[in-house]
């Protein structure tokens, strides 16, 4: 079958369309053949080596919808013909999503309704899950905040300021460009601050009468995590969930006491999903929020499988707007 691999840690160029081989599922797996394959930051860092694959060559991708055309021994509540996705994170769940098929753990498998396409569902669950945990669970999200979103026009943040605006918070989006403002106002943005803006934390104080928000949530890493501190309240907490422009820089633990006691956080994915029942549990709220039109996923554009390269390109270049699947 074909699928898109590196043999080397570098740029969008290291990426090859290539025929590899699948061997049959073993126990307690399932062989999905993929309609759609989602586009995450965390492939870039995997192809960079920021997050070192296994071994090399390898397949790069984490996160797909299809149909299971093969079951292991040991395999419960799956039959072959079902439609499926997965959000693979973390150590334990090597990257493979960038081909035609792969196999996974068959309990790790997300059942999906007839409601959501498969594209849609290609661009959902690692986007979904992730603003899910980032708003139910590393700082609840209600009534009467106010909530500070860098990347608010991103993959994941579209979803998470639809969903905060829902629970009754009003969100202050950044975003890199006014077409991108425009889109952050229309899926949940009360305010939006261009991120070259020479003073966001100023802005930020003359939006919330000179208090700071409680939660800062920041997929940006290096280029807004100090001035990210400076946009809090006393006792605030800075959620850095990615780094898309390099990584965060030291931190000197007391500067958090001489900003007003701040704590800080770094929310991965595989923490948060480590069960298959927490995995589910938090899946059925993203579907939920999905079919009952909290939540609209925006998909960027369609790519073909061979122009994997492409892709990666207009993500690095912050191009897109929400989130890019690749069609095998």
């Amino acid at each position: 079958m074909k699928a898109v691999r590196i043999h080397a840690y570098g740029g969008p160029e290291q990426l090859r369309y290539e025929d590899i081989d699948l061997a049959p599922p073993g126990p307690g797996e399932a062989l999905v053949r993929h309609r759609a394959i989602g586009v995450n930051f965390a492939d870039l860092h995997n192809r960079e080596g920021r997050y070192p694959v296994p071994s090399l060559p390898h397949v790069l991708g984490g996160e797909a919808a299809g149909v299971v055309e093969a079951l292991g021994p040991g395999t419960e509540g799956l039959r072959v013909g079902d439609r499926v996705a997965y959000a693979a994170g973390g150590p334990k769940f090597a990257p493979g999503s960038y081909a035609e098929a792969r196999l996974f753990p068959a309990d790790r498998l997300i059942p999906l309704p007839d409601e959501i396409d498969d594209v849609t569902a290609a661009a959902l669950f690692t986007k979904g899950l992730t603003a899910q945990y980032l708003i139910r669970s590393v700082f609840p999200v209600g009534p009467g905040q106010t909530i500070l979103v860098h990347a608010a026009a991103g993959g994941v943040g579209l979803l998470l300021c639809q969903w905060a605006a829902h629970l009754g918070a009003r969100v202050i989006g950044v975003v890199s460009t006014p077409e991108k403002a425009a889109v952050a106002r229309a899926n949940g943005c009360r305010h939006v601050i261009l991120a070259g803006d020479p003073d966001i934390p100023g802005r930020i104080r003359s939006l919330t009468a000179g208090e700071g928000v409680p939660v800062v949530y920041d997929s940006v890493g290096h280029d807004t995590f100090e001035l990210s501190l400076d946009c809090l309240k006393p006792r605030g907490l800075m959620v850095s969930f990615g780094t898309a422009s390099g990584k965060v820089p030291p931190l000197d633990l007391f500067t958090l006491n001489r900003k007003g006691s701040l704590s800080v956080t770094s929310a991965a994915f595989a923490w948060f999903v480590q069960s298959r029942e927490e995995l589910r549990a938090r899946a059925a709220d993203v579907i939920d929020a999905v079919l009952s039109g909290v939540v609209k996923v925006h998909v960027h554009s369609q790519v073909p499988l061979a122009e994997a390269a492409e892709a990666h390109r207009a993500l690095e270049s912050r191009r897109t707007i929400g989130a890019t699947v690749l069609i095998p």
